[in-house]
């Protein structure tokens, strides 16, 4: 079992549970899934660079992740439907608490100059969106083999039912809050 889904089970959900007053067992908030994306729009005229990405992004979540195509042809922007524009990646149970717990614990240490998380990522209903600007901090990306910084965004979607239940869930979680 993974160290974060014991925490959770152990110390977290009695915690919330007794903070938020909640009597079913099944309301406590959880988290239910992460959503890691990668825009690689620079790969219609480099397809190293979407490779690149594919076996990093793959290395970071420890899941293959699917390449998303165009949707639309945008001539400004040379663009044609069906061109590889992006990778995502989605992760449950086990590989999302083994995942969270190597971001909280050794990635988002290593971020320079960090504040915190911004706090006002949430979306009105319990989800969390954060975005990070380089791969890097990453301990599974090895940093002399990097050949171009790729940002990603991660989504937290949660069971929770405001936000102050899925901020409370990720504060507890290990989740470096900024206060403002």
């Amino acid at each position: 079992m993974a160290r974060l889904k014991e925490k959770y089970d152990t110390d977290i959900r009695p915690a919330l549970q007794e903070k938020f007053g909640i009597t079913n067992a099944m309301a406590i908030p959880r988290l239910r899934k992460l959503v890691i994306s990668m825009g690689v729009g620079e790969a219609k005229d480099d397809k190293a660079r979407m490779e690149t990405a594919l076996k990093q992004l793959t290395m970071i979540a420890g899941q293959k992740p699917v390449i998303m195509r165009a949707k639309k042809s945008v001539s400004n922007f040379k663009l044609r439907e069906g061109q590889p524009v992006g990778l995502k990646v989605t992760l449950r149970r086990e590989r999302m608490y083994e995942f969270l717990d190597r971001l909280v614990s050794l990635a988002i240490p290593r971020v320079k100059d960090f504040r915190g998380l911004n706090p006002s990522g949430f979306d009105g209903r319990g989800n969390y969106n954060m975005g990070l600007s380089e791969q890097s901090i990453f301990p599974e990306i090895d940093p002399a083999s990097i050949t171009f910084i790729q940002g990603m965004n991660i989504s937290f979607e949660t069971s929770a039912e405001s936000d102050e239940q899925a901020r409370e869930l990720l504060l507890q979680i290990g989740m470096p809050f900024r206060t403002n």
